[in-house]
């Protein structure tokens, strides 16, 4: 209202001259008052006062345009009815110049409190890595940040070095180091989703070598989710922590097995068995078999499964609860489905919880299995594949010892399942997965840490839950009987190493002398039955290679027949009679490499 009459005096003063007499000016006094009038109601017509500061885009400044030109109309046409005489230039320079004066003022404005806010606000400094459309929508977004500010683009591109790009310049690489020292604690944030892992890894580690705290562009998924753009930037997923790349093992093997087969899933709501299910889809099988025994699981994975299942697709998918210890269960949901693959992933994994209830273990891992085995052989399924796991190479715990017997058990019936082919699959650590880190990290991060780590030595190998099913279907197809798929994971990770990446790459910082505000690692100690470092073979010769290259088939040492047996009565007399020092001595006897933990040996 206030900058309409301004407006329109500069404009008879540009039509007449800044140094013409006042006659002019006071001739129209009526139409000045009566466009300062009708400005608020323009405005509110185009709800102009609804134009928030930061977003001041080309549509935004179109309303403001719109409003000037309105206004032009009005002091046309007050102009012609009150016959002042106005020549009809001075509206149409009234448009303009108001248009230039309210855009300036808002610019004005915005870049006053911008300019405020990051010399009191202490907004970090971001540069961001990549100038192409995602860096320019990542710009965007931190602009109306309240803890980061972008400063400068940077950029391999020599054609865009040099360009102003969303206000900022666009840098050459190499002039980071001068951007750091202008701007005090600079992040770095890659923005250049293109590029495969491995070579964004590696740029990310040479701006840690700098130095520099590196942030990630986060997915679009991501961006339109809850929350601000820098919560947003930690884009932690399990594949950017293996510290190696991803295993491809899409081997058309594996359509080929399960295509038209009749495939039971044990354990089907548990992490493993839920991804082998959805990749199981892709198999086009006539039927998945559904077997779990928490309802709530088995509700969840059945819905899941149903939904992704292709238009007009013929895949028949069953739900039935039960338990892996109940035999007659088991073998009734054989029979009646018909079931020619069973995958056995159904199992007490989490180390803590089972050694302090190791009975409950033992049932389940050893005693479990034994059932669904021997129901397959008795069924006549095709192939059954045990899901194992590392910890079952010379174990220091009860739940690798169990799985170890479970193998063992597996092992013995092969030699006597006639046709049914019987296989294990043994791999590291899951990340994502209900029993990995990655969950208990991202909480602790989440809740300001500390990140809690057992000790500071501990490793791992790992990969990824889609990794571990695809590893499970394929031993399915590879199996002969009575062997052991490995998959050739890498180095093992320190778990420090991943505390501090996922540190990292969530936005923050590890606590230090330097960031005494950031995120804290905390070793707590060893657990009851934790090793420094797990092993996935027992014997490192032997090794037989398969189809596919990162996949290994190892013949390793069995029980005979009269071992097992006896085995399998001491852990059942065991469990019946909840005698736990009779359980942990039967497995010291019959699991190489175990050994009776220091503390409950004490107790005992």
């Amino acid at each position: 209202m206030a900058l309409a009459p301004v407006a329109l005096f500069f404009a008879v003063s540009l039509r007449y001259g800044m140094t013409a007499p006042w006659e002019p000016v006071s001739r129209s006094v009526p139409v000045f008052v009566l466009v300062a009038l009708a400005a608020p109601v323009v405005a509110l017509a185009l709800s102009v006062h609804r134009i928030k500061l930061q977003n001041l885009e080309l549509r935004a400044i179109g309303r403001l345009g719109a409003a000037a030109a309105i206004l032009a109309v009005i002091a046309v046409v007050a102009s012609y009815m009150l016959r002042t005489g106005t020549p009809r230039s001075v509206p149409v320079i009234f448009g303009a110049v108001y248009f230039v004066m309210i855009l300036a003022a808002r610019s004005g404005v915005l870049g006053t409190l911008s300019l405020i806010r990051d010399l009191t606000g202490g907004r970090a400094p971001v540069v961001i890595y990549g100038a192409g459309s995602e860096g320019v929508q990542i710009a965007t977004a931190l602009r109306a940040s309240d803890t980061l500010r972008p400063v400068a683009f940077v950029d391999d591109n020599a054609a865009l070095q040099g360009l102003q790009i969303a206000g900022l310049r666009v840098h050459h690489p190499a002039d980071l180091a001068r951007c750091a020292a202008r701007h005090e604690g600079v992040r770095v944030v890659l923005a250049i989703p293109h590029l495969d892992a491995p070579r964004r890894e590696t740029i990310a580690a040479g701006l840690r070598d700098q130095g520099l705290d590196v942030l990630m562009l986060p997915s679009h998924a991501e961006l339109l989710g809850g929350g601000t753009i820098e919560k947003k930037l930690r884009p932690v997923r399990p594949d950017e922590l293996l510290g190696r790349d991803k295993v491809d093992l899409d081997v058309p093997a594996v359509a080929k097995a399960y295509a038209g087969r009749v495939v039971m899933v044990t354990g089907a709501g548990g992490s493993i068995g839920s991804e082998l299910c959805r990749q199981l889809l892709d198999c086009h099988p006539s039927r998945i078999v559904l077997f779990e025994h928490s309802e709530f699981a088995l509700y969840e994975i059945d819905r899941e499964l149903r939904a992704l299942c292709p238009a007009g697709s013929e895949i028949d998918i069953r739900t039935r609860l039960g338990s892996v210890t109940n035999a007659a269960r088991v073998a009734s949901v054989m029979a009646e489905d018909a079931v020619e693959f069973v995958l056995h992933a159904a199992a007490y994994k989490h180390v803590p919880l089972v050694e302090e209830n190791e009975l409950e273990g033992a049932r389940n891992n050893v005693l479990g299995t034994r059932i669904v085995a021997e129901a397959a052989i008795a069924a006549g399924v095709e192939r059954f594949v045990l899901v194992s796991t590392d910890k079952a190479v010379r174990p220091t715990n009860i739940m690798g010892a169990t799985k170890r017997l479970a193998e063992l058990v597996v092992q013995d019936l092969q030699s006597r399942s006639g046709g049914t082919r019987l296989a294990m699959v043994r791999f590291g650590n899951v990340l994502g997965s209900s029993g990995s880190v990655l969950p208990l990290f991202q909480k602790q991060i989440e809740q300001g840490g500390p990140v809690t780590v057992t000790h500071p030595e501990v490793t791992r190998f790992f990969m990824t839950i889609p990794e571990a099913a695809r590893l499970v279907l394929l031993a399915g197809a590879f199996a002969r009987g009575g062997d052991v798929f490995v998959l050739n994971m890498g180095q093992p990770m320190r778990i420090v190493e991943i505390a501090r990446r996922m540190i990292e790459l969530s936005g923050r910082e590890v606590r230090s002398d330097a960031h005494p505000d950031g995120i804290g690692i905390e070793i707590t100690g060893l657990r009851p039955g934790e090793k420094l470092y797990e092993e996935l073979l027992i014997d490192d010769d032997g090794l037989i290679a398969t189809p596919h290259r990162k996949i290994l088939r190892a013949e390793e040492e069995s029980l005979s027949q009269i071992e097992t047996a006896a085995m399998l009565r001491e852990i059942s007399g065991a469990v019946e009679a909840g005698d736990t020092a009779r359980l942990r001595a039967g497995i010291h006897h019959y699991v190489r490499g175990y050994h009776i933990p220091a503390a409950v040996a004490a107790q005992a």
